[in-house]
């Protein structure tokens, strides 16, 4: 007999039971709640993900002089990743996006914030109608800003024709910027929900003892609010980055009207479906992997800069 059990029985415990080895029954529940969740997560998520890898390792070697001869493809992991760094439209594009976020980032979360600031008056109807747009489909609202950004039937510069004034949307210095006008208009609403759900959050005694210090409300926003919804600010602007990064439909509805400011290889994405139009399937994987990669190393460096110093 041990030492324990004879102390169990000296003291009148019972001994723990043992517990019981999982079967094969007890796991098959959990197994058929989750099964459906993980084929939908493997066959939409994982499986496209492998193939785009898959195909950026191989190269098109074609005979015949390419005149309708036989193609095979061949594994070569690195001439494709090569060609991107010398394709100077894909760099265009990817740095014409890097602008697109560093200028329209901080300015879609600037208004996020300027609406939930409790001396704007009429913040109710502008929070109503600031979030509406965020209900309207992108392509949707795409088409209609086409209509209002039209050289031929622009109703803004035909209001501003009295004036003297002519805005050119479509010209090459101002149609990124018509762009993020979309983007802004249609995500600060998204945005400004989140930060104000944050706001809601800070205990109503920590206002009050600010105003009664003699706060002013800017430095009461600017020492309380944005310190204490800090993760939900992050958080936004993460969800920006990886926005920004897919930028897709805004600037393709708009090439119609663009009259060539408007490339194919305007946006990453843009420059990927051009080269799977044009059957390049192993270039389209490899623009695809870079552009991931450099989403998924901006979002984190921002995330470890902005949350630096937090336990």
């Amino acid at each position: 007999m041990s030492a324990s059990t004879s102390l169990g029985h000296a003291s009148g415990m019972k001994p723990r039971p043992k517990p019981k080895a999982r079967t094969s029954g007890s796991l098959r529940t959990p197994v058929m709640f989750l099964a459906p969740f993980l084929v939908i997560f493997v066959a939409m998520y994982l499986v496209p993900i492998g193939f785009a890898l898959q195909q950026s390792f191989l190269r098109t070697q074609r005979s015949g002089l390419g005149l309708g001869g036989p193609s095979t493809p061949v594994f070569d992991p690195w001439f494709n990743y090569g060609r991107i760094f010398t394709d100077e439209a894909f760099i265009a594009s990817m740095g014409r996006v890097l602008l697109f976020g560093v200028v329209q980032v901080p300015l879609m979360l600037g208004f996020a914030l300027l609406l939930d600031s409790k001396s704007i008056r009429g913040k109710s109807f502008f929070r109503l109608t600031s979030f509406m747009p965020y209900a309207v489909p992108g392509v949707i609202a795409a088409l209609m800003w086409s209509f209002l950004y039209s050289p031929s039937s622009s109703p803004i510069n035909n209001a501003l024709a009295p004036l003297g004034i002519d805005i050119a949307f479509m010209s090459e210095e101002l149609v990124l910027w018509a762009v993020a006008n979309i983007v802004t208009w249609g995500w600060t609403g998204y945005n400004m929900i989140i930060i104000y759900s944050a706001i809601q959050t800070i205990p109503a005694e920590v206002l009050e003892s600010a105003r009664l210090d003699g706060a002013s409300p800017a430095r009461i926003a600017w020492n309380i609010k944005i310190p204490m919804v800090r993760s939900a600010i992050v958080l936004t602007a993460v969800f920006s980055i990886i926005g920004t990064a897919q930028l897709f439909n805004e600037p393709t509805v708009l090439q119609a009207i663009s009259g060539g400011s408007i490339n194919s290889a305007f946006t990453p994405l843009m420059s990927a479906r051009a080269a799977v139009q044009s059957q390049d399937y192993a270039y389209a994987g490899a623009q695809s992997v870079v552009l991931a990669v450099l989403v998924g190393v901006l979002s984190f460096a921002f995330f470890k800069l902005t949350t630096r110093g937090e336990k």
